[in-house]
C-alpha cells in the first residue's frame, strides 16, 4: 500500500488518513457500499476506499439516490467524479418526498431522508452481495444538529471518517494533497435544505430553488444559498451570498426580480448577513 504523502501535509492528518485506510480494509472483502451524495466528504470516502481496494483487494461500490431534492448540478459533479475514478456505482430513485413526515419539513426532515437512503442502500447491498454500508459523516459533524446521523445509527451504517477522527478541514487538505477535483467545492446539501424549516416541501418549490441557484451559478457565484420563505399566502426568496460575491448577485437583480415575479414570489432579497451554514434551520414564521 502506498501511504507516502508530501511533506506539506501535517503528520497528524496523515495518521488519520492511515487510520481510515485501516478501518476500510477489513470491510472490503465482504463488500463495502458507500452512500455517495456528490459532496466533498462522501467523495473523499469513496476515493480513499477505492485506493484501499486497489491496494488490498475486495469489493467497493458507491450509490447515489435521485429525487426532486437532488439538483442537476450535483448529479453532473457526481457523474464526473465516479467516471474519473472508475468507481462501481449505482443510481437509484428515492421517494422521500412522498413521505408526509418528510414533506412537512420540520427539524427531523433529514432523519426521514436518511432513513429512505439507508433503506435503499440496504436493499441494493443485499441484491449485489455487499455486507457493509458507510456514509460521509465526519468528526466535525458531531458539533452540528444532525438528525440524519440518528438514522445512520439506527440502521448500523458505518461512519469511518468520524471514527478515524477526520474533520472537514482534514478532508479538504487530503483532497488537495492528492489532487482531487472536489477539494474546493462548497458545501452542497440537498435542495430541501433551502426551504426554511416549517415551509412544506413540494417538487415545484424545489424546482424554483434550483432555477434561481442556477442563475447565480451561471453568473459566476460560487458560495450561496437561495432560501425560500412563506408567511401565510406570501412567499419570498432570500439570497445568502458570500460577502465578496454580493456585487455579482446585485448585477443579476433584474433577472432575479423578473423570474421571481413570474413564479409568484413577492420579493427576492439579498441577506446582508451573507452566506452561513444552517441558514434554513429556523422555524419559518
Amino acid at each position: 500500500m502506498n501511504t507516502s504523502a508530501k511533506t506539506s501535509l501535517d503528520v497528524s492528518v496523515l495518521k488519520k488518513y492511515l487510520k481510515l485506510r485501516e478501518l476500510l480494509r477489513p470491510r472490503l472483502p465482504d463488500g463495502l457500499m458507500i452512500a455517495f451524495s456528490g459532496g466533498v466528504d462522501s467523495a473523499f470516502l469513496v476515493w480513499a476506499a477505492e485506493q484501499e481496494r486497489l491496494a488490498s483487494g475486495g469489493k467497493l461500490a458507491a450509490l447515489t439516490t435521485l429525487s426532486e431534492s437532488f439538483s442537476q448540478a450535483e448529479r453532473v459533479d457526481a457523474e464526473r467524479f465516479i467516471k474519473t475514478h472508475a468507481i462501481q456505482h449505482f443510481w437509484h430513485n428515492s421517494k422521500e418526498l412522498s413521505n408526509p413526515q418528510y414533506a412537512v419539513n420540520d427539524l427531523n426532515r433529514c432523519f426521514y431522508c436518511k432513513t429512505e437512503l439507508f433503506n435503499i442502500c440496504r436493499e441494493v447491498a443485499r441484491e449485489q452481495d455487499f455486507k457493509w454500508i458507510a456514509y460521509g459523516y465526519n468528526a466535525s459533524d458531531g458539533g452540528d444538529f444532525r438528525p440524519g446521523h440518528k438514522a445512520a445509527v439506527e440502521n448500523a451504517i458505518l461512519s469511518p471518517l468520524a471514527e478515524a477522527g477526520l474533520t472537514k478541514n482534514d478532508i479538504r487538505l487530503l483532497m488537495q494533497e492528492h489532487g482531487l477535483e472536489m477539494a474546493d467545492k462548497p458545501a452542497s446539501p440537498c435542495l430541501s435544505s433551502r426551504l426554511m424549516t416549517g415551509v412544506p416541501i413540494t417538487a415545484a418549490k424545489l424546482r424554483d430553488v434550483e432555477h434561481f441557484e442556477s442563475i447565480l451559478r451561471d453568473s459566476g457565484l460560487k458560495v450561496f444559498r437561495v432560501r425560500l420563505h412563506e408567511e401565510g399566502p406570501t412567499k419570498f426568496l432570500r439570497l445568502e451570498v458570500a460577502p465578496d460575491e454580493m456585487q455579482m448577485a446585485v448585477e443579476c437583480r433584474e433577472l432575479l426580480v423578473k423570474e421571481s415575479a413570474a413564479r409568484g414570489y413577492k420579493w427576492v432579497t439579498l441577506d446582508l448577513g451573507g452566506y452561513r451554514t444552517g441558514g434554513g434551520n429556523l422555524i419559518a414564521k
